[in-house]
């Protein structure tokens, strides 16, 4: 099998376009919570802890000078950059536990028996013939 029907048909299969799909709804998802956090819940939660503004939360290692900019440790987007992952793991959670128990649902049903074959049909008539 020559390289390009290989990757063709690696490229083609559903598994990658799902994957490819995935990953760009979860990067949109992704930016759509750090907005939600940076824009409406950290606000808030600085004014109820006394006013601060968690995106200028830093450590000052060195002082800005005139020719260079000072040295921080940003802590404060840091914290921020937690509570997007704590929404996202709680958000994923929530989805694969309602996926699991849809189904668990779906496993619980009893299936139906299967119907029999024209042959099997046809015995159990010949059977009933001969017993009368």
């Amino acid at each position: 099998m020559s390289f390009m029907s290989e990757f063709k048909q690696f490229a083609v299969k559903g598994n990658v376009v799902d994957m490819a799909v995935g990953i760009i709804i979860g990067a949109a998802f992704g930016k759509i919570v750090a907005s939600f956090v940076r824009d409406i819940i950290m606000p808030p939660l600085g004014i109820a802890i006394g006013g601060v503004n968690f995106s200028e939360l830093a450590i000052t290692l060195k002082e800005a000078t005139a020719e260079t900019e000072a040295v921080l440790i940003s802590y404060g987007a840091f914290i921020q950059t937690i509570v997007d992952f704590l929404i996202v793991a709680l958000a994923i959670f929530v989805a694969v536990k309602a996926m699991n128990r849809m189904k668990k649902k779906e496993a619980e049903q009893p299936a139906e028996p299967p119907k029999p074959s024209e042959e099997v049909l046809l015995l159990r008539d010949i059977r009933d013939a001969l017993k009368k």
